[in-house]
């Protein structure tokens, strides 16, 4: 009986269950702190983007091909209470559940933005590249083979 209760308690949770996270305005000095060796990259999207998704596909392109060096982070500038679900299925959808993905969660978004980088006005996508020795660089719009080249040569 203390077993089915038990599971009866757990499943409302596990509704919850999956990779994508509430990003509130407490977590994101942990998401900008440096790695330990290597880049982060945030890739900052949103539902309502064009370029969203060749920009996170082009992203999990080039962490593919430097595991060791690049940690990818998604961050949907949508409201995760009210759009969950949706932002769940279009990560999946483009392939990119397997990746750390976060949401915002508070009522007011420009707060993060702001937060996230002070010289951001919030235009999506935006890529966020952190790096070990704690520079940074943030890159607005549509990703091409130049840029890409530029920021991480060799690709």
């Amino acid at each position: 009986m203390k077993r089915w209760l038990a599971l009866a308690l757990l499943l409302p949770s596990l509704a919850f269950a999956g990779p994508l996270q509430p990003l509130a305005a407490a977590d994101v000095p942990a998401l900008l702190k440096p790695p330990a060796h290597g880049e982060r990259l945030i890739a900052l999207w949103a539902l309502d983007c064009a370029y969203c998704e060749p920009n996170l596909q082009a992203l999990a392109t080039l962490q593919r091909q430097h595991p060791d060096d690049i940690e990818l982070v998604t961050v949907a500038t949508d409201d995760i209470h009210e759009q969950r679900a949706t932002l769940q299925a279009h990560l999946a959808a483009m392939k990119m559940d397997t990746y750390p993905a976060r949401a915002y969660a508070e009522a007011t978004p420009d707060r993060i933005n702001f937060l996230l980088d002070p010289n951001w006005g919030g235009e999506t996508p935006r890529v966020l590249l952190i790096r070990a020795d704690g520079t940074r660089r943030g890159i607005s719009g549509e990703l091409t083979a130049k840029q890409l080249a530029q920021v991480w040569p060799g690709t």
